[in-house]
C-alpha cells in the first residue's frame, strides 16, 4: 500500500500531514498526483467522501511557488457556499507550513468586504460560480494570472443550473490554463462540457459509482406514508446511545421543514436543519453545532449535503428513496468514514419500490428488510403528495381547468373592452377617484385644495 512518503511532495506538505495524522493517501489522491502534478487537463471521478479535495490540492501546493502579486493564481469553483468554508480549511491545513493567501468568496454576505479582502492579494480563490462572476464583472477581481482552474462536485453544479455561468467564467479566464475537474457520478451534461471545454483531459476513475462502501451497514424498512414514517423515525431516534449523531435526508426543502416541524415536539434542542432556503449563518451555524455534537440530528436536503465532511455520522437515514441511485451511494457515502463503520437505513413507500430495485441493481445487491416495531403506530392519515389524484378512465392526462392552456383567438373581457374616449378619458377618471390621473395636473390639486 502506497504512503504519502511515496509521493513527491516537500518537506512543509509532509509537515502538515503528520501534523493532521495522514500517512496513507486514498486511492483518488495516490492517482490523481502525477496526473495533477503534470500540468495536463484532468477529469477526476470519485465517490464524495474519498478526499478529493487533498487530491487536488496536494499537487497544486507542491507546485505554487512563491510570489508577491496580487492576483490569484489557483482557482476552485464549488456548487454550495458551506462548500466554500471547508474546502478554504482543507486548504489552510495543508499550507500550515507554506507562506500562501487563501480566500473564499461566497453569495448572501457582503460583497464589499469580499472585494476589500480581494484588493490585499491572494494566491489562492476558492468561490461559488454566482458571487465569482460578480466580483469579477466589478473589475476588483483579475482573473487574467490564474493557472490552474478546479471545478469540484461539478454535477452538483449543473443540476443547480450553474452551466451558463460556468460558461461565462471559462470566457473571463485566460486560455492557457489547467483544468481540473472532480465529480461523483458521469452524467451527459458533465460529458458535454468536458469535450466543450477541455482539451484532450485524462481522466482517473476510482470504482464505479455504485459500489457499496465495505464498511457500512444497510437497512430498509417498507413503510405505508409519510405520519407512519415520521413514527418509525422517532421511535429509532429515542435510543440516544445507538442514534448518537444522525443525519437525515429527505428531497425536498419543503419536505425537510415538514419533518423539523413534526421532530421538533419531541427532540427540541437536538434537532437542527439545513437547506438553501435558510440563511447563510443559520446553516453554517446547524452544520457547525452538528460537526461539534451539540445538535444529535441533522435534517438536510441532497444538495446541501453533498461534500461535507462530517466525521463520526453513526447513521444516515434515508427518509425518503431518492430517485437516481447514484444519490443513494452520496447519501449513505456520509457515514462508514475513514475506516470507521457506519450505518444506512432507507424508508420506502409502495411508490418509492422501483426505486429502491434500481439501488439494489446498481449495488448489485439486496438490502436487508426488516419489519417495522409493534410498537410504531401505523397511521392511515396522508398528506398531499400522497393524496390519489382522480383521473378520468378514458382520459387520463386530462388537465387540471387551471393547467389548461386558453384558445389562441377569444372575445375580450368586459374589463378589457373600453370605449375610446378620447381627450375627455383623464377627467372622467379623475371624477370617478377624486385624484388627478398624472402627477402634473397642478390645476386639479389647487381646486382640490380650496374645496
Amino acid at each position: 500500500m502506497a504512503q504519502f512518503q511515496d509521493l513527491n511532495l516537500n518537506t512543509p506538505l509532509y509537515n502538515a500531514l503528520d501534523d493532521l495524522g495522514f500517512t496513507t493517501p486514498t486511492p483518488i489522491q495516490e492517482q490523481a498526483f502525477n496526473v495533477v502534478s503534470s500540468g495536463k487537463d484532468v477529469v477526476g471521478i470519485a465517490q464524495t467522501g474519498t478526499g478529493k479535495t487533498f487530491a487536488y490540492m496536494l499537487p497544486i501546493l507542491r507546485n505554487l511557488k512563491f510570489s508577491m502579486q496580487e492576483n490569484p493564481r489557483v482557482l476552485v469553483l464549488v456548487p454550495t457556499r458551506e462548500l466554500v468554508v471547508q474546502v478554504v480549511d482543507e486548504i489552510e491545513k495543508l499550507s500550515k507550513y507554506i507562506n500562501n493567501r487563501v480566500l473564499g468568496v461566497y453569495g448572501g454576505t457582503n460583497i464589499n468586504t469580499q472585494k476589500q479582502a480581494i484588493a490585499q492579494g491572494i494566491d489562492i480563490l476558492v468561490a461559488t460560480p454566482g458571487r465569482l462572476y460578480d466580483l469579477a464583472l466589478s473589475r476588483v477581481l483579475q482573473l487574467k494570472s490564474i493557472q490552474k482552474l478546479v471545478i469540484d462536485e461539478v454535477d452538483v453544479m449543473l443540476d443547480l443550473g450553474f452551466r451558463h455561468q460556468l460558461i461565462n467564467i471559462f470566457d473571463i479566464l485566460p486560455e492557457r490554463r489547467q483544468n481540473i475537474m472532480f465529480s461523483a457520478t458521469m452524467t451527459q451534461d458533465v460529458d458535454l462540457l468536458i469535450n466543450d471545454f477541455f482539451k484532450t483531459p485524462e481522466r482517473v476513475s476510482i470504482a464505479i459509482s455504485g459500489t457499496p462502501l465495505e464498511n457500512i451497514n444497510q437497512t430498509r424498512y417498507d413503510v405505508p406514508n409519510f405520519y407512519t414514517k415520521v413514527n418509525l423515525l422517532t421511535h429509532l431516534l429515542r435510543d440516544e446511545d445507538t442514534y448518537n449523531k444522525v443525519l437525515i435526508f429527505v428531497a425536498f426543502k419543503r419536505m425537510a421543514d415538514r419533518l423539523f416541524e413534526q421532530l421538533d415536539e419531541f427532540f427540541k434542542e437536538e434537532l437542527c436543519v439545513i437547506h438553501s432556503n435558510k440563511t447563510q449563518n443559520y446553516r453554517l451555524r446547524s452544520i457547525e453545532q452538528f460537526r461539534e455534537g451539540q445538535n444529535r440530528i441533522l435534517i438536510a436536503t441532497d444538495v446541501m449535503a453533498r461534500g461535507l465532511d462530517i466525521d463520526n455520522v453513526s447513521h444516515v437515514i434515508n427518509f425518503d428513496t431518492p430517485e437516481y441511485p447514484e444519490n443513494y451511494m452520496h447519501r449513505i457515502g456520509r457515514t462508514g468514514r475513514a475506516e470507521r463503520l457506519g450505518e444506512a437505513l432507507v424508508f420506502s413507500t409502495k411508490n418509492e419500490q422501483e426505486s429502491i430495485e434500481n439501488i439494489e441493481a446498481l449495488m448489485k445487491m439486496e438490502i436487508p428488510l426488516l419489519e417495522i416495531p409493534e410498537d410504531v403506530q401505523i397511521s392511515t392519515e396522508l398528506i398531499e403528495e400522497e393524496r390519489p389524484q382522480i383521473k378520468e378512465r378514458n382520459n387520463p392526462t386530462k388537465r387540471k381547468d387551471e393547467d389548461a392552456p386558453g384558445p389562441a383567438f377569444h372575445d375580450k373581457s368586459e374589463k378589457n373592452s373600453k370605449e375610446n374616449l378620447g381627450g375627455s378619458y383623464k377627467f372622467k377618471i379623475a371624477a370617478k377617484y377624486k385624484k388627478p390621473k398624472t402627477r402634473g395636473d397642478k390645476n386639479y390639486n389647487k381646486r382640490n385644495k380650496k374645496k
